[in-house]
């Protein structure tokens, strides 16, 4: 992980946000509502423009903020983004009515283990990002991978988790066990048949996977 000053040199660099954006930043910050940290947000807005990703699934909405982030960057692509808290879910839907982007996403209610058959009718999908329970993220990724299209990319994140992984002596058994599964996911990931990956060491970590080649 970057130490903290090179971390705030980085976001010190990053353009300002609309005002809707900062607004939802300072009500996530204030609710304790897990967002993408800035510098791991701008890598993945960066990595869909390179990639023209024009159908993007996102599992964890949280209150939007990453949802309509991509639209704003890509205002050609349309995101189905999955959320279960029904709190975080009222309040993605009034800012996403109140974003110009707000007709790219489509919103489903429910446990993303669980909402399959709502999501396949959307596919294949160009991304898939990944940003919900994280001891579920081997789950999620094999439930959503068979629907990527065959030059799609998934990203993942927050698998680093504040430097957590690399720890040695964790106090909380809770966290350690979190931690735990994190760390297998990471080394299941690096090591799948079907996909390279590469973990990024920005934001809290994020995994850029692709299938590998001569896979149909």
């Amino acid at each position: 992980m970057l130490n903290e000053r090179l971390h705030f040199y980085i976001e010190g660099l990053i353009s300002a946000r609309i005002p809707l954006f900062t607004e939802m930043e300072s009500y996530a910050k204030k609710h304790n509502v897990p967002i993408m940290e800035l510098a791991g947000i701008e890598t993945m807005l960066q990595l869909l423009r390179i990639h023209h990703s024009k159908q993007i699934l996102e599992v964890g909405t949280a209150i939007g903020y990453s949802a309509l982030r991509m639209a704003n960057t890509l205002p050609k692509a349309q995101i189905v983004t999955i959320e279960r808290d029904k709190e975080r879910l009222h309040v993605a839907k009034e800012f996403i009515e109140r974003s110009e982007n707000g007709e790219q996403i489509t919103l489903i209610e429910g446990d993303a283990l669980e909402v399959e058959d709502l999501v396949q009718g959307q596919a294949p999908f160009d991304a898939i990002f990944i940003d919900a329970a994280k001891g579920q993220y081997k789950k999620f990724f094999e439930i959503y991978e068979k629907y990527l299209s065959h030059d799609g990319m998934i990203i993942t994140d927050n698998v680093l988790f504040k430097g957590l992984v690399a720890e040695q002596e964790i106090e909380s058994k809770r966290t350690r066990n979190l931690v735990k599964k994190i760390d297998e996911f990471n080394h299941w990931l690096m090591n799948h048949p079907d996909y390279h990956t590469v973990i990024l060491p920005v934001g809290d970590g994020v995994a850029i996977s692709k299938r590998r080649g001569g896979r149909k």
